[in-house]
Parts: C-alpha cells; sequence; structure tokens
C-alpha cells in the first residue's frame, strides 16, 4: 500500500493567466509589454541600493520629456526597462544605476527575485530570463553638484 495522498488540482495564475480555452469561461488574456514593464520597473525600484533605472541617454531624454509634460511618472516608471512577453513566459532587460557601496551581485540577485516574483505573481507567466546592466554608480557627491560652499567669485 502506498501513503501518497492526492488532492484535486486547484487551478493557480499560471492556468488563469494562460488562457487556453481549458477553463469554464473560455476566451484568452493578453497582457502587454509594457504591463510587464511597468511591473518590472516597479518591483526593480522596491530594492535598496537602486538609485535610477535606465543608460544616460535614457535619463535625460526622460527628464526632458518630464519637464515638457509636467512630469507625469508613466514614462519613468518602466524607463530602463525592455520587456519580450509570450503566451507563457517574459524575458526582461534591466539598465541600473547603483548606489555606491552596494554590492552589485548581491543587489543583481535581490532585483532579479524581486522582479520575478512580482511578474510571476501579478501576470502568471513565467520569467525565463533577467538580464541586468549596471550602467553607472551614483556618488554621495552627485546630488550636492559644484557648490564648494564659497559663494563668492574665485577671482576679482
Amino acid at each position: 500500500m502506498s501513503d501518497i495522498k492526492t488532492e484535486p488540482k486547484v487551478p493557480g495564475a499560471r492556468e488563469a493567466a494562460r488562457g487556453d480555452g481549458s477553463g469554464d469561461e473560455g476566451g484568452r488574456t493578453q497582457i502587454a509589454d509594457g504591463v510587464v514593464a511597468k511591473i518590472a520597473g516597479m518591483a526593480a525600484r522596491e530594492i535598496g541600493g537602486v538609485h535610477a533605472m535606465g543608460g544616460g541617454t535614457a535619463r535625460a531624454v526622460g527628464a526632458v520629456r518630464d519637464a515638457v509634460t509636467g512630469g507625469g511618472d508613466t514614462g519613468s516608471v518602466s524607463r530602463g526597462v525592455t520587456v519580450e512577453v509570450g503566451e507563457r513566459q517574459a524575458a526582461v532587460d534591466i539598465d541600473l544605476v547603483v548606489e555606491y557601496g552596494a554590492a552589485i551581485p548581491d543587489l543583481a540577485a535581490s532585483v532579479r527575485r524581486n522582479v520575478a516574483t512580482a511578474v510571476g505573481r501579478m501576470t502568471g507567466l513565467e520569467v525565463t530570463e533577467i538580464n541586468i546592466r549596471v550602467d553607472d554608480i551614483h556618488l554621495p557627491d552627485d546630488d550636492q553638484g559644484d557648490d564648494t560652499g564659497d559663494s563668492g567669485p574665485r577671482v576679482q
């Protein structure tokens, strides 16, 4: 005799999101690339040590666009995130700027884990890969600008 116990299968998020017609409701659910990009962007930003998203050019263009359009954050959420979405899987590419002092391998592992969890939970898609590119390191004195503390002219 076997002690194996079988339980009835409860459909999970993956089966529901697939929309393969196996459910009673029928139909199909499609998830746009932009939706997955926003989820991935928000999940990546939740990790401490991530200063900004996107390469230098993307951040500069985004800052100009935000200034012209009034600073809406719809584009900035997915800035630095590129996704490829299939029927059951997604691949994510993320460009990061990290805070100085953060251990990049640990940070990348945390970002991967958080993005995969968030995308999987919200969409039911299997995340096949998350490629992370560190474009820059944010230094503590980068926020202070060129102010040297002396407000007077250097020469007279």
